[in-house]
């Protein structure tokens, strides 16, 4: 959940995934959380289970979680041949054949032979299942295989890759990557199943002034179309903007135009990048993933386009961070050098976030959990040479109100010699939780004229932004502007937007506000003689378990518990359990905080 941002900016640009899986493990939480994600962008799959060669590998039990869990639509296309220790090689259920993988050469060697026949009945079922699933999914195949019983390699690969390409189908293959057994077939089911930017559908967009809905086909003679999708700061080359360009081609030397700052771009280099080695380029074709170096008005989630057909694509949605801690430099040397720092850092990622505390003076920096703000700290010591203090983490509370709330202010005073007026009367009702704000008017333009509202609303979300309790952020609270009054002369935008955000104020305080606090979803595995103790600690955590499940000689706990509870939880669990458990946690929702608790934070 640290790097949550890297995942969903990847699948916003990817064609196609790879999901590895453990074959121990299996479907994890964060497993799901990355499937969600990977649904959202319809990014087409290939599965793999890994580490069939560890005790208590299971291929079966794996693909039934896939099922069950993620309701995939997922289909094994090999088998394994053996299991743990004993595992040989995997069954090729297109081909029907067994591939070998020699353990001198670590698996660069492959050797094909008969399937076994202990195996043989396992594998013309799980192909006869192959052969179901791909004729279901494609009319033209459905007859042919009830006119033969079968359908050639040919014909089976290619429906296979369309149901893929369709995300009506997930191939699941099987190996051990330790050891490179099954890693070529698994190159090979990438190039044969998964999409190339030819089998994509049109980028869609909207036009920057119309709002009409753009299409761009992944072609070189469209106009050209790239999104920015990661920034990142390099020793060499300075900053790096990261392009996906899904029409026409970024050319070196070029002009583009970036419609959210209205401004022309000169692209002086392009690179494409290989993992760890980087190659200079004059041009990056329609389809192709590469980068800008040294371009400075570019970020996140920009589109970059021809400035004669404009069009902007959607921008990446990234969650909101969910902990925080204060941070100072350790001398004033270090001051410049710690600001210039975190700009750079929140540029390169979206889920970090830095602010001001307007009352402490602090400089608060958020992100996604310990591990990520704890990163983040080594790479300002490591890249930037900033030395700098931070305090513990804190959570990310938000507010909220628990009952209707209504009230009214009048803002009546002379500024700079001139008298400003304006009364605002707002009504405050409770929103679905999750559901955010929303701001209505229900009031006559002889109350307040239309030239006001803009105003308003922003004064509005000025005080849905700082709360009434501690300052923290209001949610999921609906705002009905219900009164006003103005004066001709004296009335001004000042006026109401003061107005406008003491009234919100005033009636979040009639409204019985409450904190919220965000809950973490937490699995943990760990063995059966540590159980009491694991569930006794999530207890005293405010944990509520959810489920208890056995896992062949472990104990899964499924368990929502606060995050503010859960600081230094991996030092706790390794104690507890001797080193022998792990957990992963995600952000689910908010929930009230109890009374006492609310009050202790209160009095802080």
């Amino acid at each position: 959940m640290d790097f949550t941002a890297e995942v969903e900016r990847s699948l916003r640009v990817l064609d196609g995934a790879v999901t590895v899986l453990c074959a121990v493990g299996g479907v994890q939480p964060q497993s799901e959380t990355v499937w969600r994600q990977a649904n959202k962008y319809r990014v087409p799959r290939v599965a793999f289970v890994n580490k069939m060669d560890r005790t208590g590998a299971s291929f079966e039990r794996v693909l039934g979680e896939l099922r069950e869990k993620l309701l995939a639509p997922a289909v094994a296309v090999q088998i394994p041949w053996g299991r743990e220790e004993h595992f040989a090689g995997v069954v090729d259920l297109i081909r029907m054949r067994a591939l070998t993988f020699d353990e001198e050469s670590l698996g660069v060697k492959m050797g094909v032979r008969e399937i076994p026949e202990e195996l043989a009945a396992a594998a013309r079922a799980a192909r006869e299942e192959l052969l179901v699933a791909v004729a279901e999914s494609d009319e033209e195949l459905l007859n042919l295989y009830l006119e033969t019983g079968d359908l050639p390699e040919e014909k089976l690969v290619e429906g296979i890759r369309r149901a893929t390409v369709g995300n009506r189908m997930v191939p699941v293959l099987c190996g051990t990557s330790l050891r490179n057994k099954g890693i070529q077939p698994l190159l090979d089911a990438v190039v044969d199943f998964l999409p190339s930017p030819l089998d994509i559908p049109p980028v869609q967009g909207r036009h920057p002034k119309t709002d009409d809905v753009l299409e761009r086909a992944t072609s070189d003679y469209e106009p050209l179309c790239a999104l920015a999708f990661k920034v990142a700061t390099d020793a060499f080359v300075g900053r790096l903007v990261f392009m996906r360009v899904y029409s026409g081609e970024l050319k070196k030397g070029a002009n583009v135009w970036n419609p959210r700052t209205q401004k022309r771009e000169r692209v002086m280099r392009l690179i494409r990048l290989h993992a760890n080695a980087r190659e200079e380029v004059d041009v990056l074709y329609s389809g192709e993933i590469g980068a800008i170096a040294g371009i400075k008005g570019v970020g996140t989630g920009d589109t970059l386009c021809a400035e004669q057909k404009p069009i902007v694509l959607e921008r990446i949605q990234f969650p909101e961070p969910v902990i925080s801690m204060a941070i100072e430099p350790k001398t004033q040397a270090d001051k410049e050098k710690l600001q210039a720092a975190l700009v750079d850092l929140a540029d390169e990622d979206p889920t970090f976030q830095v602010a001001q505390n307007a009352e402490t003076g602090q400089t608060i920096i958020q992100g996604m959990g310990e591990l990520h703000l704890e990163i983040l700290r080594d790479r300002m010591l490591r890249e930037f040479k900033v030395r700098a203090n931070a305090g513990r983490p804190m959570v990310a509370y938000r507010e909220t109100i628990t009952t209707a709330g209504r009230a009214e202010f009048t803002f009546d005073r002379e500024l700079a010699g001139k008298r400003h007026y304006a009364m605002v009367g707002v009504a405050l009702e409770k929103n679905e939780r999750g559901s955010g704000n929303s701001v209505d008017f229900k009031i006559s333009s002889d109350l307040m004229p239309h030239d006001f509202r803009s105003v308003v609303e922003e004064g509005i979300r000025d005080g849905l932004s700082t709360g009434v309790l501690g300052n923290y952020q209001l949610v999921d609270i609906r705002v009905t502007v219900v009164n006003g009054h103005w004066h001709p002369v004296d009335s001004s935008e000042v006026a109401f937007r003061t107005a406008a955000s003491m009234a919100l104020h005033e009636a979040a305080k009639a409204a019985h506000p409450a904190l919220l606090e965000p809950i973490m979803a937490l699995e943990i595995v760990t063995p059966e003689e540590h159980l009491g103790d694991v569930l006794g600690d999530l207890n005293a955590r405010r944990g509520q378990v959810t489920d208890v499940a056995q896992r062949e000689g472990v104990r899964v706990i499924e368990a929502s518990v606060p995050l503010a509870e859960l600081f230094g939880y991996a030092t706790t669990l390794r104690s507890l359990t001797r080193g022998r458990a792990g957990y992963t946690m995600e952000p689910t929702r908010l929930d009230l905080v109890p009374e006492n608790l609310c009050r202790e934070l209160m009095n802080r």
